[in-house]
């Protein structure tokens, strides 16, 4: 592939976004990463000499609306773009305030779409793109103590299809990814939410979900899974507007669509102690 065939993929450090960014520049593609920090594109640039490829790296923090544009200036047009940078966050809707609430929407809704709308123009001129959203499965269900991440997919979700039919007739597609539970620091994110909400009437539930992940941990995908993917819905001529990864991913909508809403809620509640 040609240069051209510029990716730009936020949150590459670690997890899916790091995988993606390893698995395209072995595919071809000429590939950015953004990161937060210094040491953090450190991270980035160490794996990649390991895996023997080429991947440039570059700070930004994706909810500040100036970086964001600068940097999209600076990198030109783009033949895809990759929104991975997110976060878990578990609380119950009582026990998460505002300025946690707006930092996680703020993350993982608005920066998505603002460099969406930042690349789109440029896509247009070059007769077509791709936009790549990483959601999760939780963007299509819902589950108690993590409804403010869920509600972030849920809208990512919605912007997404919104996007996909106003720009499909320029060329450029908008594609879901949705995975299910995978090995990465969003696990790492439930135990500091969880030492954050020691003296909550939902404190036994909160342990429960603990004890859950780490039963489940095993059974975790590998983030290549993802990052796979994410290549297939950069490549194929024409890609699916959602892609569902991993087999709980699969189990979760399947149930989603065939478990009434009374009987799903009494199962969930009775797993959680709620």
């Amino acid at each position: 592939m040609s240069d051209e065939r510029h990716v730009l993929v936020t949150g590459a450090n670690s997890g899916i976004g790091l995988a993606t960014v390893l698995h395209l520049a072995g595919r071809g593609f000429r590939v950015t990463g953004s990161v937060r920090s210094k040491a953090k594109g450190g991270v980035v640039r160490d794996a990649a000499e390991e895996a023997g490829v080429e991947v440039e790296t570059v700070q930004l923090d994706v909810t500040d609306a100036d970086a964001c544009e600068r940097l999209m200036g600076d990198l030109g047009p783009l033949y895809g773009l990759v929104n991975n940078a997110g976060y878990g966050l578990t609380g119950a809707i009582e026990d998460v305030p505002d300025d946690e609430a707006r930092a996680a929407l703020e993350t993982m809704v608005v920066a998505p779409m603002r460099l969406a709308r930042l690349a789109i123009p440029a896509m247009r001129d070059a007769g077509g793109g791709r936009i790549v959203n990483i959601s999760s499965i939780y963007g299509r269900t819902a589950t108690p103590l993590t409804g403010w991440y869920q509600g972030s997919k849920h809208a990512l979700e919605a912007l997404s299809d919104a996007l996909r039919m106003e720009v499909a007739k320029d060329g450029i597609h908008v594609i879901l990814i949705e995975p299910g539970g995978f090995k990465t620091n969003i696990w790492e994110d439930l135990e500091r939410d969880l030492a954050n909400r020691q003296g909550s009437r939902y404190e036994s539930a909160y342990q429960r979900i603990g004890g859950l992940t780490s039963m489940w941990e095993p059974l975790m995908g590998e983030p290549a899974s993802c990052a796979k993917a994410i290549a297939r819905a950069l490549e194929t001529s024409l890609p699916r507007a959602r892609y569902l990864v991993g087999a709980d991913a699969k189990l979760m909508a399947a149930a989603t669509q065939l478990t009434p809403t009374m009987v799903k809620d009494r199962i969930l509640r009775i797993a959680q102690g709620l």
